[in-house]
């Protein structure tokens, strides 16, 4: 494979410690490569570093020349009022090519991604759709290396895979940063770990996420058993150091020297170890033992004139752990907020046992101030909090969510995404509930976390609803799960995937052109006149075709030469291959336009 971009060295503080420190890796063509790491590690500013956005505090960034970098932040933003066509026209604005070529380059790629209305304006999208545009932007430029920071952020499960399907097709490396581990399954064949755990900053490892898990493991399990020998040997060079034998002039200033270099050693290696823990998720419960917390009888909710969901019976007790599945508006956060009681239903009824308890994680976290300090959103009532009928300072309770107690000052708007989530957590572990009703707990959370919070809610002995667009938490938490279609219907399914498939499936009856009404042909348009330079571009389309047509025969011809030639110049050959097919439909495309225009 041949060497796209590579770093060396790469230091970078934020704080009295580096977010990472001699960072060295290189990313080649056709790699396939999953960035992960705790919170706060700097997995977005070393994406920024390798996309030539930032420089580092120290280190070097060397990419081969003319390699096309894309970077797909996560935060999409575009000029006001701009069009997804002409996002996608200012994004190939410095490339040397002809107008036609870039209207035929852009009107492939949004189809690509799946936009109808070319000229729809861009403020007017969802949070997915423009996501999908903020990666058309940067696929229009054909990279050789696409770089995309939590790319599944306002995706629904259907967008989640229809990108893991978009990505394994590509031609280019990419390097992804995702908390989502069947994400992380489905399009990374590498693993990269950022993290202060790591003696050099990161750990690499190939075959997939679930290797990378056990050998991650193995590292850590080396790493604690040199821990405690270092420990051992501090222990013992301290008992011989503070000896009242003659003299501290009578012991060896070599190994005095040696001493401390085990202290320091241990200093550091206690240091990557408590970088290593996760933080301490435990809702508690109040020890119910009603076997019905909540019915829901034939609940129906419509908004804006649209039905949400009709006729669902939904019957809740300890124990049950219920997943609500559906395509971004479907109406999930209707139906919790329904269950929860936040919401009225339509029709049907809502049956809540006597003093039931309920706690509520909000999507986006709506009830955290992000105007007050992190201590008084820990302990709003003083230095104290009680949990499990234990007193705690806040010091402590804010060290069991990674907290250091340098930070309980800080305003809780300072704090990332991931640390507000984990602040919102810890309040309600302070809430003892039957039922648990969560909206979207899991993002922002980094995977130690996430895995922690899996446990806690397997074990929480009340129920909980659950809505999420993590499949590895839902399928392995959730004993059941209803699928909402958007259109008023709802059903429960056995898994994550029977529901994807279902979902599809529907999709495909819902775009076969036999099913759809025909509508009445428009009057074809009145024919006009072809200006100067386009009446040239047309005398010279049937040779500038039949030379595309002949480059793709070329092409075929060094795809069956590479056939045994390796893996890198096989992948190289069909790129190649693409990039010509793909010019000579552009030019079909622009004979029939120019066609059309003659009449």
């Amino acid at each position: 494979m041949s060497l796209l971009l590579s770093v060396s060295g790469l230091t970078t503080s934020y704080g009295p410690r580096p977010l990472f420190a001699g960072l060295a890796f290189d990313l080649k063509a056709g790699e396939r490569v999953g960035l992960i790491g705790p919170n706060g590690a700097g997995k977005s500013t070393l994406l920024k570093i390798l996309a030539g956005l930032e420089e580092p505090d120290a280190g070097t960034r060397a990419a081969r020349r003319g390699v096309v970098v894309g970077y797909v932040p996560q935060d999409d933003t575009f000029p006001g009022g701009a069009t997804a066509r002409e996002v996608l026209l200012a994004a190939l604005a410095d490339t040397p090519m002809e107008d036609y070529e870039r209207e035929t380059q852009t009107a492939i790629t949004l189809t690509q991604v799946g936009f109808v209305d070319p000229d729809q304006p861009a403020a007017s999208m969802s949070g997915g759709w423009k996501k999908r545009l903020a990666l058309a932007r940067e696929l229009v430029r054909q990279p050789d290396l696409l770089l995309m920071d939590e790319p599944t952020n306002h995706l629904d499960l259907p967008g989640v895979v229809w990108l893991e399907r978009l990505l394994r097709a590509a031609p280019f490396a990419y390097l992804v940063s995702t908390h989502d581990r069947a994400f992380l399954r489905a399009i990374a064949d590498d693993i990269l770990e950022v993290s202060r755990i790591y003696p050099d900053g990161a750990f690499r490892a190939d075959g997939g996420y679930d290797s990378f898990a056990d050998r991650r493991d193995e590292f850590m399990e080396a790493q604690e058993r040199q821990r405690e020998a270092v420990a051992n040997q501090v222990r013992r060079e301290t008992e011989w150091l503070g000896r009242k034998e003659s003299a501290q002039r009578r012991k060896s200033r070599s190994r005095i020297g040696e001493a401390a270099d085990r202290r320091a050693e241990l200093a550091e290696l206690n240091y990557r170890t408590q970088a290593a823990g996760a933080a301490g998720i435990d809702f508690a419960g109040t020890g119910r033992q009603s076997k019905k917390l909540l019915t829901a009888t034939g609940v129906g909710k419509s908004l804006g004139g649209r039905s949400l969901f009709n006729n669902l019976d939904i019957p809740l007790s300890p124990g049950t752990k219920l997943g609500l599945l559906g395509p971004n508006g479907s109406g999930k956060s209707t139906l919790l907020r329904v269950l929860a009681g936040q919401l009225a239903p339509d029709a049907g009824t809502v049956v809540r046992a006597e003093g039931l308890r309920t706690v509520v994680f909000e999507q986006g976290r709506a009830a955290l101030d992000l105007s007050i300090p992190l201590r008084r959103a820990l302990s709003p009532n003083g230095d104290t909090v009680v949990f499990n009928g234990q007193p705690m300072h806040v010091a402590a309770w804010a060290t069991r969510f990674l907290f250091k107690a340098e930070m309980l000052n800080l305003e809780m708007s300072a704090l990332s995404g991931g640390e507000q989530a984990r602040v919102r957590i810890a309040q309600l572990m302070l809430q003892p509930a039957d039922v648990l009703f969560l909206d979207e707990p899991t993002n922002d959370l980094d995977i130690a976390s996430l895995e922690v919070l899996e446990d806690s809610l397997s074990d929480f002995p009340g129920a909980v609803v659950l809505v999420t667009h993590d499949r590895d938490l839902m399928d392995r938490l959730c004993t059941e799960v209803i699928g909402l279609d958007g259109k008023g219907g709802a059903a429960p399914y056995g898994s994550v995937g029977q529901w994807l498939t279902a979902y599809e499936r529907d999709a495909k009856k819902a775009e076969d052109p036999a099913k759809k009404t025909e509508k009445p042909a428009a009057p074809p348009p009145k024919p006009k006149k072809l200006s100067f330079k386009e009446q040239q571009e047309w005398d010279g389309m049937e040779a500038a075709i039949l030379a595309a047509e002949q480059a793709v025969e070329a092409k075929q011809a060094d795809v069956q030469a590479a056939a045994t030639a390796g893996h890198a110049q096989l992948t190289a050959a069909c790129v190649g291959l693409d990039e010509a097919r793909a010019k000579v439909e552009g030019l079909f495309a622009r004979w029939e336009e120019l066609a059309a225009k003659r009449g």
